[in-house]
């Protein structure tokens, strides 16, 4: 359904009319690439799902209290007078990010799905400060009220001031332009007092960098928070564009129609970026401050394929909602629904893609990495039954595009690197969510006691939640630093959890190949306090001295690791215990 523009009063709507993408778009979304004019398609369906949404909380709201701001519907003939000077600024303004991510939120407070501490009417008067803005980027001369959080009141899209005298978390200010002069609680725009958003700027492309608006997280409100670290982005910003630009113009065009927002946060431990993004936000990034020009591009691409995919399925359905199925997701600690594998899968297909072009031992390693990767978790829900024929049919397209690409050749020692991460964070997964048969524990102990053949189960996994000690991830990381920089080994083998959170010896004897010393320190850890990263390191240090217990472990170590604890573990020999089941292993998946 299409929202009149002539007529942005949330009740004036016209008769249903359905999108339309062509053919071509459509194609490129389902296999993962996607050009200006698919991006143009979504931010088309985007604007219709965003003005339904600001209806849809208009309506909820509408016996709402908002004093002491004023009604909703002055908010909202603000609005259409500022359509009326300037309709393109105001259609671009309800496109940003926040203005999505402020009504949704808004919606769930209403309707009581979320709580809040804040009164609502501070949510419900963000319509004033949104049409504030409008007015502003309209130049419509104006007086209205908005809301004041945490001592400040932010425009979305033009920045915020800090208002003189504000008492408490909550209250409301005068915002007023007269002539072009802009005044926010009494702060003249551009005056002091008042702290504009900054732009990152590329050629051919240009966002905001979004430390200030109280939406800008994607999910609750939060207070405003400067970043001294501006300058940063926006020069590895300029730079990441430039390599997105050159190894994939196409994408890089797309994006520049895409996105429009950075969000930053502060910087994460080196090579674990955080990112994040949201279907209520198209265009917005969450980004950590990066490490480098070449991975904060590939945050780029990863989150904007996010984006299109979420804005993909406003207008299309890929699978049905419900049933208690949880996946295996190659690059997160826990199980995931469907819906966050199919999100999953899209993104890092785009991930892959960006390294693939990559030439550095580290791009090398994140293409082989991801090309795995990515293809298992295809094929882990492929046959998902609460997929739909266009769900299989975006995971058929994403599966024929990745499969040549597993063939081709990567830097050798990457390629070693890729396989020893791939392996450890399945096996490690495994032992953490997967849960044996208590009964088939039972008999297969009791097998083993007396030395009897010991026999794998078959049968479907079952899956259950779990919390790590420490990130699935933490060897990957220590590959990561040695391929990056063979200068940190030193540092690393002085004091590795000092380098890597969660890192120990033993790990870092592993990624070196030293597997005698790495087996013995791994066998040391099982038999004195388990630990399914134990398991999984022992597993790998076998493999690399080709033992063949080592493939029992990578595949099945959930069940290895119980029937050690049920046989009394400590004095029971991990290497033998896992051979007893050497014959019985099934390849490596």
């Amino acid at each position: 359904m299409d929202v009149d523009a002539r007529r942005p009063h949330p009740h004036d709507v016209k008769l249903p009319q359905p999108h339309r993408v062509a053919l071509a778009p459509y194609r490129d979304l389902l296999s993962g690439a996607c050009g200006p004019d698919a991006v143009d398609a979504l931010r088309a369906a985007e604007r219709s799902w965003r003005l339904l949404l600001l209806r849809a909380l208009i309506d909820a709201a509408e016996d709402l209290p908002t004093a002491p701001l004023p009604a909703l519907d002055a908010g909202w003939q603000l609005m259409t007078r500022a359509w009326e000077a300037d309709p393109e600024r105001v259609e671009r303004l309800l496109l940003y990010p926040t203005v999505g991510t402020w009504a949704a939120y808004a919606l769930r407070r209403v309707r009581g799905s979320v709580t809040g501490d804040s009164p609502l009417w501070v949510e419900l008067g963000q319509l004033h400060a949104v049409t504030a803005s409008a007015a502003v980027l309209a130049g419509v001369d104006f007086r209205t009220r908005a809301p004041v959080r945490d001592g400040w009141v932010v425009l979305p899209g033009l920045g915020g001031a800090r208002v003189p005298g504000a008492e408490g978390r909550w209250g409301s200010a005068e915002v007023s332009a007269q002539a072009g002069t802009v005044r926010v609680g009494g702060v003249l725009r551009d005056g002091p007092g008042w702290v504009p958003l900054r732009e990152l700027r590329a050629e051919g492309c240009r966002i905001v960098l979004d430390d200030l608006d109280p939406f800008r997280g994607l999910r609750a409100p939060q207070p405003p928070q400067p970043v001294e670290s501006a300058d940063r982005y926006s020069a590895l910003f300029e730079e990441a564009w430039r390599l997105l630009a050159h190894d994939d113009p196409e994408t890089a065009r797309a994006a520049a129609n895409g996105l429009s927002a950075v969000v930053p946060r502060p910087r994460s431990e080196p090579y674990r970026p955080h990112s994040a993004s949201s279907g209520d936000a198209f265009g917005a990034v969450v980004a950590s401050e990066p490490d480098d020009a070449e991975q904060f591009a590939a945050t780029l691409v990863h989150e904007f394929q996010h984006n299109k995919l979420g804005a993909f399925m406003h207008l299309f359905t890929l699978y049905r909602d419900g049933g208690p199925e949880r996946f295996y997701a190659p690059w997160r600690d826990d199980p995931r629904p469907l819906g966050g594998l199919l999100q999953g899968v899209y993104a890092f297909f785009g991930v892959t893609r960006f390294y693939r072009r990559r030439q550095s031992p580290l791009g090398a390693f994140e293409f082989a990495l991801w090309r795995a990767q990515t293809l298992r978790a295809l094929h882990g829900i492929r046959d998902a039954h609460r997929l739909t024929d266009l769900g299989r049919e975006l995971i058929e397209q994403l599966t024929a595009r990745l499969t040549p690409w597993q063939g081709e050749q990567v830097l050798p020692r990457a390629l070693d690197a890729a396989r020893q991460a791939a392996a450890d964070h399945y096996a490690s997964w495994r032992a953490h969510h997967v849960e044996p048969d208590p009964h088939e524990v039972v008999r297969a102990a009791k097998a083993y006691a007396e030395d009897r053949p010991v026999r794998l189960p078959q049968g479907a996994d079952v899956i259950v939640p779990g919390s790590p000690r420490r990130g699935l991830d933490t060897r990957a990381v220590l590959l990561r630093r040695l391929l990056a920089d063979p200068g940190d080994l030193r540092a690393l083998r002085r004091d590795p959890g000092a380098v890597v959170e969660g890192a120990r010896p033993e790990d870092v004897a592993l990624v070196t190949g030293d597997a005698g010393r790495a087996r013995r320190r791994f066998e040391t850890r099982i038999s004195e306090e388990g630990g399914p990263e134990a398991w999984a390191g022992l597993g790998l240090a076998l493999r690399a001295q080709g033992h063949p217990a080592a493939d029992v472990l990578l595949t099945r170590p959930e069940f290895v690791m119980a029937v050690h604890a049920e046989l009394g573990g400590g004095s029971v020999d991990p290497v033998r215990l896992a051979s007893s089941f050497a014959a019985d292993s099934p390849s490596e998946r």
